[in-house]
């Protein structure tokens, strides 16, 4: 593939393009170049905000380079501190392994997996011996990461600071010189990490990296950036309705964004309405195709504008025991995602038995024979009736 440089397309809703003129110095190579993007596995799902920054990484890749997509199955047994009032709690081994399979798997639905690479950094930083691991921390000093914007704010209000928290960037560094990068991109809260990967590539006597940050999608709260722990996103293998129901729920201050970030489009001229309907089928169309999306948009005239249940219910058997209990019973046949949340939706009065709402912890195992259970505004199960 030839090596175009179409530097409008490639930071396209760029926050930051440092140095001044690397990135250009770098595109006049005239080779393709290895174009470096960090994940950490908390989470198994992609989303919305974190498929936009992999969409740049599509359009290098476009442009004739190479993309070079780290899943840090290391890293994330630190935690990345970025942005973080307090010390991230880190996931099992296990888990943070099969979330590293799903990413590298979902990725594909964005990357030409012939220009991609994907390296898992316990590669090489399970490697490092102690003597190697002092001679990477020699390249910063504690004054330099208490520059850090969330590092500041917790030492002036004696908040802990895990040392562990202050290796992160090192060892994010250390990643860009194993995979020798020239590019590294990311969202703009992780410039001070990008920054800090240049001072340690430079000490390892490489050609630092150019770095391009963009812009964070918020989520779907309209509030914060839209992140898997903040459980404000919107997956793109979540199913075409609930990815449809989700879009609309976004706040009409957002659609600007949104539209920008996910469709890489203006929003058209139309009332907010209709503006975040056509973002829905557009998003859905995009991960699931038109054919999806058009039956998306009437599950959700039916299901949501309506207040009717979709015309296809999943069913299920009353699982044993008397009484039974919700929350479980949620968590179990509806994909809510913790007990709290269970809770949570039930003393709101969005779990309804044909049709009432219910907002006892525990109901008659007879209660739910033959019955429509409803969690939420999308979520439905018919159970089959018994004999009492």
């Amino acid at each position: 593939m030839r090596v175009t440089e179409p530097i409008a397309e490639l930071t396209r809703n760029a926050v930051e393009v440092l140095p001044e003129g690397a990135l250009e110095r770098k595109l006049a190579l005239g080779r393709p170049l290895r174009v470096k993007f960090g994940i950490d596995p908390t989470g198994p799902d992609i989303h919305l905000g974190f498929a936009a920054v992999l969409r740049r990484l599509a359009a290098f890749q476009q442009a004739g380079h190479i993309a070079v997509l780290i899943v840090g199955d290391y890293t994330a047994r630190i935690g990345d501190p970025s942005g973080r009032s307090r010390e991230r709690q880190v996931l099992p081994d296990d888990v943070l392994d099969r979330n590293a399979e799903l990413f590298a798997e979902q990725v594909y639905r964005i990357l030409d997996r012939d220009r991609t690479e994907i390296r898992f950094n316990g590669e090489w930083l399970a490697k490092l011996d102690y003597a190697e691991l002092v001679r990477l921390t020699r390249t910063g000093t504690v004054a330099r990461l208490l520059e850090r914007d969330d590092f500041r704010k917790r030492f002036a209000s004696g908040a802990p600071i895990s040392v562990s928290e202050l290796l992160y960037p090192f060892a994010q560094g250390y990643d860009s010189v194993a995979v020798q990068a020239d590019v590294e991109i990311g969202g703009n809260d992780q410039l001070y990490n990008l920054l800090m990967a240049r001072d340690v590539m430079e000490h390892y006597g490489l050609e630092p990296q150019a770095i391009v940050t963009y812009e964070l999608l918020v989520g779907t709260d309209g509030l914060d950036k839209m992140s898997k722990s903040q459980g404000n996103y919107v997956g793109i293998d979540e199913s075409p309705e609930e990815q449809f129901g989700k879009v609309m729920s976004i706040p009409d201050t957002a659609l600007g964004q949104w539209w920008g970030l996910c469709l890489e489009r203006d929003p058209p001229e139309v009332e907010p309405m209709e503006s975040k309907l056509a973002l829905a089928r557009g998003v859905v169309e995009r991960y699931h195709g038109t054919e999806a999306a058009e039956r998306a948009e009437t599950h959700f005239t039916r299901v949501v504008r309506e207040q009717q249940p979709p015309d296809e219910v999943p069913e299920a058997d009353v699982p044993a025991g008397d009484p039974v209990h919700l929350p479980a019973l949620l968590r179990e046949y509806f994909d809510v995602p913790s007990t709290s949340e269970a809770r949570r939706l039930i003393a709101q009065g969005a779990v309804k038995v044909n049709a009432s709402p219910v907002t006892d912890l525990d109901v008659p195992r007879l209660l739910l024979s033959g019955a429509l259970v409803q969690a939420g505004k999308r979520r439905f199960m018919r159970f089959r009736p018994f004999s009492a």
